[in-house]
C-alpha cells in the first residue's frame, strides 16, 4: 500500500489496534457515529490525532450512554523521512530535534475543555516514537516540505486525565497565589502559549477565577 493511500492513517491505525482487546469491536455503529474501538464493558475508545473541534457533535452522543476515553498521540520522537520524487532513492530518516510534551494536548483540548467536566469522559495523552514522511510541497514560489504520513515505531508513556483537576499535573511544583500565565509557563518549564492555553481549559471547567491585574497580566487564583 503506497503511502497515503488509505483514508485512515498508519498512526490512527496501529493506535486503533493496540487499544483492542480481546472481544473489542473496531467500528462500532453508535447512534450516527461509528466508534472506533468498543470494549466488552461498553467503554469506547475514541482515537484522535488531532482537531478536536470535529468532535463536538460526535462525543456527547456517545457520553450519553457510555464511558468514553478520548486518545491523543504526542510524539516524544519523530525520525523525519523526505520523500523524492524518485521511487529508487530510499528515504533516510533523521532524528528532529523538536520534543513533543503531554502539554502538547492543549493545543487541542482548548475545543472542547468543558467535556472534563463529563463524568463519563476521559482523556489519555499516549506519548509516541513515530516515523514521519514529508514531500516537497507543490508551489509555485519558494520551497517546502509537507507532512503525508506518520507511522508508529513504539508507545513509550501515556497519561490520564479523568477530571479538571488532573490538568495540574502538568505544573512541575507549587505554584505561588495570584499567578499570571508567565508564572504559569515557569512553573510548567513550557512556552507561554501552552501556559495560556491551560489557563483557559481550567478557566472553562471552574478551576481558575481572575483575581485582579499586575501591569497588563491577568492575575489568577485556584478555586
Amino acid at each position: 500500500m503506497g503511502i497515503g493511500g488509505l483514508n485512515e492513517s498508519p498512526l490512527h491505525r496501529a493506535l486503533k489496534d493496540i487499544y483492542s482487546v480481546t472481544d473489542a469491536v473496531q467500528e462500532a455503529a453508535i447512534g450516527g457515529f461509528i466508534a472506533d474501538v468498543m470494549h466488552p464493558d461498553a467503554v469506547i475508545y475514541e482515537i484522535q490525532t488531532s482537531g478536536f473541534g470535529r468532535l463536538r457533535r460526535k462525543l456527547p452522543e456517545l457520553l450519553a450512554t457510555h464511558r468514553v476515553v478520548l486518545v491523543y498521540p504526542v510524539a516524544v520522537v519523530r525520525w523525519i523521512c523526505k520523500l523524492s520524487d524518485d521511487p529508487d532513492t530510499v528515504p533516510r530518516p533523521r532524528r528532529s530535534p523538536r520534543r513533543g510534551r503531554i502539554a502538547d494536548v492543549l493545543d487541542e483540548l482548548v475545543s472542547i475543555p468543558d467535556l472534563l467536566l463529563h463524568p463519563n469522559f476521559e482523556l489519555e495523552v499516549v506519548l509516541v516514537e513515530l516515523d514521519e514522511f514529508r514531500r516537497p510541497a507543490r508551489r509555485r514560489r519558494g520551497d517546502g516540505w509537507v507532512v503525508v504520513e506518520r507511522r508508529l515505531r513504539e508507545v513509550v508513556g501515556h497519561e490520564r486525565f479523568r477530571t479538571p483537576d488532573d490538568l495540574f499535573c502538568l505544573l512541575a511544583g507549587p505554584l505561588a497565589e495570584p499567578f499570571s500565565t508567565q508564572d504559569l509557563a515557569e512553573c510548567m518549564a513550557a512556552p507561554r502559549a501552552l501556559a495560556q492555553k491551560l489557563a483557559f481549559c481550567l478557566r472553562a471547567c471552574g478551576r481558575l477565577e481572575p483575581c485582579g491585574k499586575d501591569g497588563n497580566a491577568i492575575l489568577y487564583r485556584r478555586i
